[in-house]
């Protein structure tokens, strides 16, 4: 349960000093990685349930065998970013920067699924 406890925390502190500083960045990707964002709904809106789900890892790590049923979406939510990046890197639509965060999420998606294969169930905690 620690392993678990230890492995959202960080996640979720990373993912929060990662995407919020995103919400002033916007002009500078533009310079970074043109061409500017002709949609910036779509990047403020990743940015915001990005960072609302990094609040879902924080609440996990205060209690892994109630919220452990939550462990599941969240490393969907890993493999969904870390898988995107991977296929968009090989067909060169994406910045090698942006790759690498990709794995640093693939790297989180299994230590998700190892802390929810770790973590007892709450019928399993009680007896």
């Amino acid at each position: 349960m620690k392993f678990a406890k230890t492995v959202f925390l960080v996640a979720g502190i990373y993912g929060v000093a990662v995407l919020f500083p995103q919400y002033f960045l916007e002009a500078k990707n533009a310079v970074d990685f043109p061409p500017p964002i002709t949609h910036p709904e779509y990047f403020y809106g990743f940015t915001g349930v990005a960072l609302a789900f990094q609040f879902v890892f924080l609440v996990i790590s205060r209690d892994p065998v109630r919220y452990r049923p939550m462990m599941i979406p969240s490393v969907i939510e890993k493999f969904s970013f870390a898988g995107a990046a991977i296929v968009l890197f090989s067909l060169d639509r994406i910045h090698a920067a942006v790759l690498a965060f990709g794995m640093i999420d693939l790297v989180l998606g299994v230590l998700f699924a190892a802390s929810f294969v770790l973590t007892p169930s709450e019928r399993a905690a009680e007896g």
